[in-house]
């Protein structure tokens, strides 16, 4: 996955999740961390791309914050933190969404599309916050025309 095809929001999203794992001493940058991130995000189209999608936000915060609370955190490193092979799965499976829809850019939508389609914890966290997966898929769709 090229770094230059992530949006901007995306980008900034990715580094937000990076000072979440290190504010929280966790080792790794999960999905969940990147998903806080976006969650956090102002002026974008997560919020409205989830309530479009039934989920609610309130909701999947308030998972997302305990499912950080429970990662296990790391003492006396070297504030070295590396990108998880399930948040790699995501990204990677966001490029393929992307490429599959022939767009230019991976945009944050399709990063929870992707993350909902994963078979990690975080799908559950977003299932239990109301996303289904083809209501999702519409919801990006319509907010796109």
């Amino acid at each position: 996955m090229r770094i230059d095809r992530l949006t901007s929001s995306l980008q900034l999203a990715l580094s937000d999740a990076q000072s979440i794992a290190l504010g929280q001493n966790h080792s790794f940058i999960e999905p969940v961390h990147l998903l806080i991130a976006l969650l956090n995000q102002k002026n974008t189209s997560i919020a409205a791309v989830l309530k479009k999608a039934g989920a609610t936000v309130a909701k999947l915060k308030a998972a997302a914050d305990t499912q950080l609370q429970q990662l296990p955190e790391i003492s006396g490193s070297d504030d070295d933190v590396h990108m998880s092979n399930d948040l790699g799965r995501v990204l990677n499976r966001a490029d393929k969404l992307s490429q599959q829809r022939k767009d230019q850019f991976i945009a944050s939508e399709l990063v929870l599309l992707a993350m909902l389609q994963d078979r990690s914890r975080i799908a559950k966290t977003l299932q239990e916050a109301g996303l289904v997966e083809v209501v999702l898929q519409q919801a990006i769709d319509d907010m796109r025309n």
